[in-house]
């Protein structure tokens, strides 16, 4: 299965700036995973995102919200980001199927929101060098399990491209540069 640009919805979960600041590799998570918020801003993938008690845990990082409608920035103190009052409602408003899930943490919320995804039949995506935890090895074993249960495991830079399917995409031109600027 590919990812399609008519059929995908960009999930966020939790890329606030104080949970990054003990994330593995977490400056690597918020590069890509903005790379990932630029392409599907120019090419029109609707975005949404979690907060994880955003009173005590801050706010998404600064450099995603840009990017976002505030009516797509849902809090949560659940792990799950389906837990999240209005969002699973939102995303199947809007007649996708596909789910391109960056965050944080691998082995907590992200694999909860990818189990309960998987359940409302959503098909998710994961691109590797957009997720983390704050060890390796938790990271690691939340990819195998998420792999084991139905999710697809890709990189960022392989999403966009399927978006696009061809380099005569009317969008191919404005990501070239995106795509450079985030190598």
């Amino acid at each position: 299965m590919i990812a399609k640009l008519d059929d995908s919805i960009l999930l966020l979960c939790d890329i606030q700036l104080n949970f990054l600041k003990v994330i593995h590799e977490g400056e690597r998570v918020l590069q890509r995973t903005r790379f990932l918020v630029e392409a599907a801003h120019t090419l029109g993938v609707p975005i949404f995102a979690t907060e994880q008690n955003p009173t005590r845990m801050g706010r998404t990082a600064d450099s995603l919200v840009t990017f976002l409608e505030p009516s797509h920035i849902f809090s949560k103190m659940t792990f799950s980001c389906c837990g999240s009052k209005g969002l699973v409602s939102a995303m199947a408003e809007s007649g996708r199927k596909q789910v391109i899930l960056c965050g944080i943490e691998t082995h907590i919320c992200v694999t909860q929101t990818v189990v309960q995804l998987l359940d409302e039949h959503f098909n998710v995506f994961l691109p590797d060098d957009c997720l983390s935890s704050r060890g390796e090895r938790a990271h690691i074993l939340g990819m195998m399990r998420l792999s084991q249960l139905g999710a697809m495991r890709t990189h960022s830079e392989s999403v966009v491209y399927e978006w696009m399917g061809t380099a005569e995409h009317p969008r191919f031109k404005d990501i070239l540069p995106l795509v450079k600027a985030h190598n």
